[in-house]
């Protein structure tokens, strides 16, 4: 086992972990998250022979590198084989711009390309150990969703999911809530950012030493590096590259989990040139990116496209962090990064809703496409770069597409006229049997619940 990656802490006052410690422990045990002590290298030659491979062999060439030593190749090729078993379309729209549906999934969002091979990934660890895990984690739409269904009757892992009942959609809420068997999700009267503090105050509880927790939320390193996959894959079906010719990307970012993957991407070989980071109106990192000064915003601003409707980040640190700074868990910089380099290789803009609106009824009426509210933010993003840029009309990019048009079929029907067909996930969702229980956003009764249902003692 001495050949496995280890993650260090991007508080850095915790040991080194290996990939199942830093799988199973979710948070770093001193508040700060995991990234790798090492980039594993993959050549523009080697990239440039996976033109023809499927997606699930794309994933397991990317994945072996952080997973030797835990899992073995073949079997980590079975994983990838039975986890991603659908489409991952790659849609011109004009000229070299593309989008990239991530939506097609069992959950229809790109959570669940993370969500199911983390769950493979814990499954197998679990097999070796004893006693029983519980995945704590909030949601701002799609990641309860994706990690219910992902976790769903997995022997011996139990599934808590808190998510703002105010702000995310019928559909949304109802794949959630009508799983049942081992997946409890409660509604919380408040914002995502409040469902985001308690998970992670219920991490550094010791009342809680008795429960054993993790997360499937972005703080958990296991979310990231699958993510790193689809921007690799969309680079080698689209780009020249045998001459590393640079693509661009743009990604809707809410807490910056599918940001980090692009990022770790980079540092890892994907020739990206520039990566267009949209938000929605919570513009906390652009404002930061722009001026070196970060602050969060409490309350987080709500708006169409929910599920980035963030106001403090938590992979925001990561994003520090590879940029040679430091920032803890509360937002605090106590190291600044280097902000030249990171403008060098990021460029972030804030979507108004009323720009996101305006991006769905446009891209409609001049292309033909139905966009959703995410990944119209990610569109709008990256036709503001390429314009204010004067981009190369022959420069290839992709904006990715976060979630089904179908998860949002008022809005989208509003705008286009169009009610976009619901995909096999979604179908009969409003026969199904609704079960959650309602808490503020106080955090005794939520350890209490934790502590009667699944406490060791």
């Amino acid at each position: 086992m001495n050949d496995q990656f280890k993650y260090y802490s991007t508080n850095r006052t915790v040991p080194v972990a290996t990939l199942p410690e830093a799988l199973l422990q979710g948070q770093a045990g001193d508040k700060g998250l995991f990234l790798p002590e090492n980039y594993p290298a993959i050549s523009p030659d080697e990239i440039a022979s996976w033109a023809g491979l499927s997606y699930p062999e794309i994933a397991g060439n990317v994945l072996r590198r952080f997973t030797s030593g835990v899992f073995e190749d073949s079997d980590l090729r079975a994983m990838c084989e039975d986890a991603y078993g659908y489409e991952v379309p790659l849609e011109q729209v004009t000229g070299r711009r593309h989008i990239m549906r991530l939506d097609q999934g069992p959950t229809a969002s790109f959570k669940d390309f993370a969500a199911r091979m983390m769950a493979r990934w814990m499954g197998r660890l679990m097999e070796s150990q004893e006693g029983e895990l519980v995945i704590l984690t909030a949601t701002s739409g799609d990641t309860g969703s994706a990690v219910a269904h992902a976790y769903s009757g997995l022997d011996r892992v139990h599934v808590v999911v808190l998510f703002p009942i105010q702000e995310v959609s019928p559909r949304q809420r109802m794949q959630m809530t009508t799983i049942g068997g081992n997946v409890t999700t409660i509604g919380m009267e408040g914002q995502f950012d409040d469902c985001q503090a308690l998970v992670k105050r219920a991490f550094s509880d010791p009342d809680l030493s008795a429960v054993r927790l993790t997360s499937a939320n972005s703080i958990n390193i296991g979310r990231l590096l699958p993510q790193t996959v689809y921007y690799f894959y969309a680079y080698s079906k689209l780009a020249d590259a045998a001459r590393r010719e640079p693509i661009v990307f743009s990604i809707p970012s809410g807490n910056f989990g599918d940001m980090m993957g692009a990022v770790i991407a980079r540092r890892i070989g994907l020739p990206s040139e520039r990566l267009v980071i949209a938000t929605n109106a919570n513009d906390e990192v652009p404002v930061f990116l722009e001026t070196g000064r970060y602050a969060k915003i409490s309350p987080s601003r709500v708006c169409i496209s929910n599920a980035m409707n963030v106001g403090h980040p938590s992979n925001l640190a990561r994003l520090v962090d590879v940029y040679g700074g430091r920032m803890d868990e509360t937002g605090k910089l106590c190291e600044p990064p280097d902000m030249d380099l990171m403008r060098k290789h990021l460029y972030a803009v804030s979507i108004s809703d009323e720009e996101t609106r305006a991006t769905i009824r446009g891209a409609y009426e001049k292309y033909g496409i139905i966009l959703e509210p995410h990944g119209a933010v990610g569109w709008a993003g990256l036709e503001r770069y390429l314009e204010e840029n004067q981009v190369p009309e022959d420069r290839l990019s992709v904006s990715l597409e976060t979630a089904h048009p179908a998860k949002f079929p008022e809005e989208v029907e509003a705008l286009t006229g169009v009610n976009p067909e619901p995909p096999p996930s979604l179908v009969g969702l409003e026969d199904r049997l609704e079960e959650y229980p309602v808490m503020k956003t106080d955090y005794e009764p939520l350890r209490d619940l934790l502590l009667d249902r699944y406490s060791t003692r």
